[in-house]
Formats: C-alpha cells, structure tokens, sequence
C-alpha cells in the first residue's frame, strides 16, 4: 500500500511537473507570435485572429499567473485591438450609425483599460504596491523602475492615454499625472526605445494635454516628431498621420496635413517587414483623415 502511495504521488508530481512546463512552452510561443502578426500583410486576418490568441492567452496566464511573458503581452495585445481595429472602425461608421460607433468606443474603452491593468499586473509583480505608490506620488513611485520595464511601461500608458482619450471621462482626467510619470521615466531609461516609440507618444500627448497653449504645445510635438522620424528612419507611417491628426489640425494648417498624409502613403509596407501590419494600419488611417478634411479644415464663413 505504502508503495502504491508513493508511487501515485510521484505520477501526480510528474504530471504537474508536465503540465506546467507545456503551460510556460505555450506561453513562449504566444507572446512570441505578436512578431509573425506584426509581419502580415492582410490587416483583416490579424483583426479576426487576435481577439482568439488575446482569449488564449488570458486562459494561459490562469494556469500561469505570474508569467511575465504573457502579461506583457496582453498588455500590448489589448491596446493595439482597441486602436487599430475597434476604435478605428467606431469613427468610419461614425456618419452612418452613431448609436454602434458610441458602441465601438465604449467597447475600446473597456479594451484599453484591460490592457494598462494587465501592464500594472507585470509591474507589480516585484513592487506589490507599486499602483498604490504610483497614485499617491507618481514620481516617486517610477523611480524602481529599470530599463528592463520600459516596453511595458510604454504600453500600460498608451492603454491609459487610449481610454481617457476616448472616453472623455473628467473624472480620470487626474490620473494623467501618472501617464506623465511613466512616460518620463521610460524616456529616461532609454528614449530610443522601439524606434523613437516614446517621442512619438509624446508628440500626440503634448497636443491633448489639457489647457496647454497650442504654440507651445505644437512646438514640443514638433521637436518630438522629429526625434521619432530620425528614429524610426522615415519607415513608419504612423508618426506623419498622428502628427497630422493632433498638431496640424489644431494649428489649422491644411496644406502641412496634406503633405504628412501623403508623406505617409507613400511608405512601402514591404520596406520593412516587421513593422508592415502597423503601416497598413495607419496607411488605413490616413485615408480615412483624407475623407474628412473638408469637415476637419472647414472653409471661412462669408
């Protein structure tokens, strides 16, 4: 009897043993899948397959929750979903249904938070109370974070900024003292981080930053879209249409707008492969900025 014991408590020891080592293999491979979405060519497939691989993973993390890997992941997954896809298509069906484009926004919402709370998760892993620290003395609280932590710092903050922005919600208008505290910190640790990632952050944010005069604030966009270009090379779209949307249409200047959009459609997605998804994306953006210029720029009343 005593034997059979033994030996059943070492196939249940074994089994676990398995169990958890496929877990953390098949977490290494869906964090690592985010690289090959990245690369694709058609923007709908990765639309339709991300929402199943974000689910996957969440059920991974329970067998696994405190793999870094997958939070990490999820912190970025949720973000990039609620941007590039939901909330983009909430603003071109706005015209024609606005009750499903509120829908879509408030979904995006929901999705943004989902992202930065997993990227909280991740960073609280070493500091227990680091959201509460965060809160109560935002520059205080960054100050234990090392460069290892800027990639998901940089995402927590963009799900962060993403839902504010969206939702126009005052009440959380407070918390962008924490956002400014976790992007100044990363951009400490490495401001080159992502091919000027941050810089590119930085230039929509100082645009939206609430009572900022806009020459300043578009002389501060300017200076960082201009790190990010030197950064990124020229080869990512995204930072002509996001500099066109936030700073020139606030100076109301059509003709620069123009050009960035163009600038901006003009980049070949294959020229850099690892970045195609995100350059069909925002390539998908501008023409939708294209469509609305007469509304953005509207003609001088007679």
């Amino acid at each position: 009897m005593r034997r059979f014991l033994i030996f059943t408590l070492l196939i249940t020891t074994a089994a676990c043993s398995i169990r958890k080592t496929a877990v953390r293999s098949m977490a290494t491979a869906l964090s690592g899948a985010a690289d090959e979405f990245a690369k694709d060519e058609d923007p709908e497939l990765i639309k339709g397959a991300l929402p199943f691989s974000l689910k996957l993973m969440e059920t991974v993390l329970r067998e696994d929750p405190k793999n870094t890997e997958i939070l990490v992941s999820l912190c970025k997954g949720f973000s990039q979903y609620a941007y590039g896809f939901v909330l983009q298509d909430a603003e071109e069906i706005e015209d024609k249904d606005r009750v499903a484009a509120q829908a879509g926004k408030a979904r995006a919402v929901k999705l943004f938070l989902r992202g930065r709370n997993y990227g909280l998760r991740y960073l609280e892993q070493k500091r227990p109370t680091f959201s509460a620290d965060l809160k109560a003395d935002p520059k205080k609280a960054v100050q234990s974070l090392t460069k290892a932590d800027v990639d998901v710092v940089f995402w927590t903050a963009v799900g962060w900024a993403g839902a504010i922005s969206v939702s126009k919600d005052m009440f959380m208008l407070p918390q962008l003292t924490q956002i400014e505290a976790l992007i100044n910190r990363a951009l400490e640790l490495d401001e080159t981080y992502d091919k000027g990632a941050l810089h590119g952050f930085l230039m929509t944010y100082e645009m939206a930053r609430p009572f900022a005069p806009v020459d300043r604030a578009a002389a501060l966009a300017k200076t960082h879209y201009e790190r990010a270009l030197a950064l990124s090379n020229g080869k990512l779209a995204g930072l002509h249409v996001a500099y066109a949307e936030s700073a020139m249409v606030a100076l109301k200047n059509r003709a620069e707008f123009d050009r960035l959009l163009n600038l901006a459609l003009k980049i070949d997605p294959n020229e850099a492969p690892e970045n195609r998804v995100i350059n069909l994306i925002f390539q998908r953006r501008a023409k939708f900025l294209q469509s609305r210029a007469n509304r953005l720029f509207p003609a001088p009343r007679p």
